[in-house]
């Protein structure tokens, strides 16, 4: 595993942390850079370094396992999103609703705060996007797509999708870059970072 900030390793779950058949799903580092949360499928929360736990679901029975989880821009909360639609929030995340309880079309990929700290996105393998609080920029549902939506980030005012192949959907007010749809990689996209 990369090391982050100081380039300390901190750990990493072992047989023995996670249950049998739990996944690791998505990771997030600490403000500072010394410390990061592990999220699984099984809405556990693992930290390691000065990572602070503010709760999970680990005795809650899941209707679908947890997919993507994000830290708060203070560090000092973290949404989980399960592929339902159903979101968890703990520490200084706001609740602002879900797609728990409704039909989807899809499974939920990921969530990503609205750049404003009010609101978030949720967007499913199809490319449909569900806002909750924050804008709504447009999304890919009802769109044949070549890949799945794996996953999403904020941008600018807006996000990015990016699919299994490697296509990115730009639905902010930055230009396009460009993506890999064209020229998908031998193996799976399964996530997109931006810088603001």
């Amino acid at each position: 595993m990369a090391s982050l900030g100081d380039d300390v390793y901190r750990g990493a779950p072992d047989s023995v942390t996670l249950r049998p058949g739990e996944k690791v799903t998505s990771l997030s580092s600490t403000l500072t850079g010394k410390g990061y949360w592990m999220f699984t499928d099984k809405g556990r929360v693992l930290t390691y370094g000065d990572a602070v736990s503010y709760g999970d679901m680990s005795n809650t029975k899941l209707n679908a396992p947890v997919l993507d989880s994000i830290v708060t821009p203070s560090g000092k909360g973290y949404y989980m999103v399960a592929a339902d639609g159903g979101i968890f929030s703990f520490g200084d995340a706001k609740f602002y609703g879900s797609m728990g309880d409704k039909k989807l079309n899809a499974p939920v990929q990921s969530l990503v705060p609205d750049s404003d700290g009010v609101g978030y996105w949720l967007v499913a393998s199809d490319g449909g996007i569900f806002a909750f609080q924050a804008p709504f920029k447009g999304s890919m549902g009802g769109t044949k797509l070549n890949k799945p939506v794996t996953g999403m980030v904020r941008y600018a005012d807006g996000y990015l999708m990016v699919g299994e192949d490697g296509g990115i959907f730009d639905f902010s007010s930055k230009p396009f870059l460009g993506s890999l749809g064209g020229n998908p990689p031998a193996r799976p996209i399964v996530s997109v970072a931006a810088l603001g």
